[in-house]
């Protein structure tokens, strides 16, 4: 059938080949370019190593490997990642067996509270499980607002912001308001998150000995006046040791030196103070002598997350500068109000603090009677029992394990071969029977594990 002179011819919309190699030559193209059927040939620089990228070369597998394969050889089990079969508190349920638990931060024992799992409820049924966006945009919630007026009048400061992690809260603040031109002094015992918070700000830092305001002080002395803004940053109670910082020394150097100072309280809030409020309470100091308080939400507050407590300046600058918080997702609104409620109970009930306090004291006394190796410990909340390598502590794990005792070992690199160990955490829901029944199994199985 012929066509009218108004139809197209069969792909009318692809040029000739002629027309092609005519655009080409104005243009000035390789010809081969135009067929886009052409898939880039796969190269490789023969100079680099094939194993660059692959992931069983990196040492961090290498190292595993040989961890596990010294485990299997001296039937050490792997205690990490053990899968609790119900909420953990003093006692847990792993493997269907009961253990005593002593691996878990619960401290004032609210995780479960009716009252907490109502205010967690109550907030998902009105803004579901997430908040849906970065705050800065549009993922702000009324229980973000209302757990940090709380969280600022615990500390009684001016503000609180909080963080959807912990870890990230001290890395996004330390590295958000140091830089290059600055320095930051932190305890050789620092959580990781302090010293990844230090390193990526760019500022020079250093470490001084465990809890050695002396120490602090020559260090000042000698550096101090070769930057421009210093930061000394510390754990209130450190979290491998359970030692108390000597906060009244550092406050004064702070002011001595022009410096910032900022506190971790991720394991001091809910254990220090007659009723729980950390630091200041303890030591009766004026909250604003610590310019940043840091805490976390996943231990006394039995939710996620972390927080920061101090001036409407800093919260201001970190509310729009923080990488951590301004391209993050919002905390999770239930996460939010269980935080909220928790800090109601622990103002309501100050009675968990003492016990928490008491039962911690008694631990600590039951386990130096018995000649074990507490370290630092000042019997809050936290407290090692130190068995030198790190063999013996995954061999010790492993043969508490199998009496039904669940508390994990903290081994090398987390602390210095030789002073591997357990890390006894308590709650205020310890009964002192099962400790004294748990320090007197560690005592007769320490030994086995020794020869």
């Amino acid at each position: 059938m012929a066509t009218s002179n108004n139809s197209k011819p069969e792909n009318s919309n692809q040029l000739s080949s002629d027309k092609q190699q005519e655009l080409l030559q104005t243009l000035k193209i390789n010809p081969a370019l135009l067929n886009t059927n052409l898939q880039p040939k796969a190269r490789r620089s023969s100079s680099i190593p094939t194993n660059y990228a692959q992931f069983e070369e990196l040492p961090q597998f290498k190292q595993l490997q040989v961890q596990r394969a010294i485990a299997e050889k001296m039937n050490v089990l792997n205690p990490f990642f053990a899968c609790h079969q119900t909420m953990a508190k003093n006692k847990t349920k792993i493997n269907d067996q009961e253990f005593y638990n002593f691996s878990t931060y619960d401290y004032l024992g609210l995780n479960g509270h009716p009252q907490i799992n109502a205010a967690a409820i109550k907030a998902m049924e009105e803004f579901g499980t997430s908040a849906g966006a970065s705050r800065l945009v549009s993922g702000e919630r009324p229980p973000h607002r209302e757990l940090e007026e709380k969280l600022a009048k615990l500390y009684k400061v001016e503000n609180a912001l909080t963080f959807v992690s912990g870890h990230a809260t001290n890395v996004s603040v330390i590295s958000t308001l140091f830089g290059r031109e600055d320095v930051i002094y932190h305890d050789a015992l620092a959580h990781n998150s302090i010293i990844q918070g230090a390193v990526l700000s760019g500022a020079k830092r250093y470490s001084y000995a465990h809890n050695d305001p002396k120490a602090l002080e020559e260090l000042l002395k000698q550096t101090r006046s070769q930057y421009k803004r210093a930061l000394i940053v510390s754990e209130g109670i450190f979290s491998m040791d359970g030692s108390i910082v000597k906060l009244n020394e550092l406050i004064e150097l702070k002011k001595e030196y022009v410096s910032f100072l900022m506190i971790d309280e991720a394991h001091s809030l809910g254990i220090l103070g007659k009723s729980g409020r950390g630091c200041s309470e303890y030591f009766n100091i004026n909250p604003s002598d610590v310019d940043i308080w840091m805490g976390t939400l996943s231990k006394t507050l039995c939710s996620c997350g972390g927080f920061v407590t101090g001036s409407n300046t800093l919260i201001d600058i970190l509310r729009f500068c923080a990488a951590g918080f301004i391209y993050s997702v919002g905390m999770s609104p239930p996460l939010a109000a269980a935080s909220a409620k928790a800090i109601d109970l622990m103002r309501a009930e100050p009675e968990r603090v003492q016990k928490l306090q008491e039962i911690s004291s008694f631990f600590l006394e039951e386990a130096k009677k018995r000649n074990f190796n507490t370290g630092y410990a000042q019997g809050y909340g936290i407290i090692p029992i130190i068995v030198g390598s790190s063999l013996i502590a995954g061999r010790l794990a492993t043969h508490l394990f199998n009496r039904n005792i669940n508390v994990m070992p903290i081994i090398y690199p987390v602390v210095e071969e030789g002073l591997a160990r357990l890390r006894f955490f308590l709650s205020s829901v310890h009964q002192k029977d099962e400790i004294i029944k748990v320090l007197d199994i560690v005592a007769e199985e320490l030994p086995k594990v020794q020869k």
